[in-house]
């Protein structure tokens, strides 16, 4: 059991090192104290300054709009393939992890054509492929990424892709869902027709709301596109500029909750402050962690700071449940591993978390590893 009184958020929660959901700070969550009607004014100008604020974001003012979709990042996700890729469309999803997978589920479900470009979850996809995939399926029409892939935590070379696919005189679609708000992805520099994200990630607000950010010329041409009628981001778009309100009812807290997370984001300094803390973070994290034997899967060259991979220890004593559950006990919430390359954990890095909860964390590990008697947490030493 724990020798010290286990680490909490601001508001006495554990504090989560995930990818998202993530911890909060106390003034996003009291935001959602309050009831809020959904025609009301003041939402609708907070609504309006959180849609506004996305594009300022993303660099793309007076060429792109934010499309918000109720629910989690994979509504929008799915809102935006079967917004923007036509029926008549073919979509290639470049896959090294579980959420080019899905993409490429979602895009099956919906019946349009689709092809894949797979790497290993720890391999970004290779440019020469990838332009001679292009070159010799003139079919393709759009090319969907991951920006940073979650399952590893591997950043994929979105920009070189993105001017791949253009000099290809194809679109573009990017999930950015672990980077938006942390990782420069800038439109007027990177060429996309539409980037998802969501609340709940890098600017660290609470589930709920997913979001789109269009181009305004490609997103005029989805009109018919859409297989479902609350995905439809054209309509969404529309009833946007013709009412300033939602067709459906929004989450009206999450949204609220949404707009006090990015007033934070703008005063730690934007998409640059709050990257630089995550890199903190993440510099703390994997040192400590390599410092007591654990081998990260990824070089440092691909390795986002969002979220760190780490091989399972050999050493026969490590119990990963009584490892998580260990760490739980004493205030930190971590990640299992999704990979089919290795048996793997993942630690966060991101959330209203500082160097000095990476530091906690890693006193918690070094603490938890002492209990299930585990000197070492790379390979097994050789029996005693």
């Amino acid at each position: 059991m724990p020798t010290t009184k286990p680490a909490t958020s601001d508001t006495g929660d554990a504090l989560l090192l995930t990818p998202g959901p993530l911890t909060t700070s106390a003034s996003v969550k009291q935001a959602m104290v309050h009831d809020w009607g959904s025609r009301d004014a003041e939402f609708l100008r907070i609504n309006k300054m959180v849609l506004d604020k996305i594009v300022e974001l993303a660099g793309g003012q007076g060429t792109h709009v934010t499309v918000p979709v109720q629910g989690s990042g994979t509504f929008a996700v799915e809102a935006m393939i079967t917004s923007f890729v036509p029926r008549t469309g073919k979509l290639l999803v470049l896959i090294n992890g579980a959420y080019g997978q899905r993409a490429k589920k979602i895009a099956e479900i919906a019946g349009r054509a689709v092809t894949s470009y797979e790497t290993a979850e720890d391999t970004p996809p290779d440019l020469a492929k990838l332009d001679a995939l292009l070159a010799a399926d003139k079919a393709i029409t759009h090319v969907f990424a991951v920006h940073c892939e979650t399952t590893s935590g591997i950043l994929n070379p979105i920009a070189e892709i993105a001017a791949l696919v253009a000099r290809q005189g194809r679109r573009l679609l990017v999930d950015s869902m672990s980077a938006f708000g942390a990782l420069e992805i800038d439109a007027r520099q990177i060429h996309y027709d539409a980037l998802a994200a969501s609340s709940n990630k890098c600017l660290e607000g609470v589930p709920g709301l997913g979001f789109v950010v269009c181009r305004n010329e490609a997103l005029a041409e989805c009109k018919g596109n859409a297989t479902t009628l609350v995905l439809d981001l054209f309509d969404q778009a529309e009833a946007f500029a013709r009412t300033g309100q939602y067709r459906f009812t929004p989450p009206i807290h999450v949204i609220v909750a949404l707009g006090k997370a990015i007033e934070e984001h703008a005063a730690e300094g934007g998409v640059a402050g709050r990257g630089k803390r995550y890199r903190e973070n993440g510099k703390v994290l994997i040192d400590g962690m390599r410092a007591m034997g654990f081998r990260t899967l990824l070089p440092e060259r691909l390795q986002a700071p969002i979220i760190i991979t780490f091989h399972m220890p050999t050493d026969p004593k490590f119990v990963f449940q009584r490892f998580y559950d260990g760490l739980k006990d004493r205030g930190y919430v971590i990640y299992p591993g999704k990979l089919t390359v290795a048996d793997s954990f993942r630690m966060g890095c991101i959330g209203r978390l500082y160097p000095e909860h990476m530091k906690g964390a890693l006193a918690a590990v070094r603490e938890v590893l002492d209990e299930l008697r585990v000197s070492n947490g790379g390979p097994a030493l050789a029996a005693e």
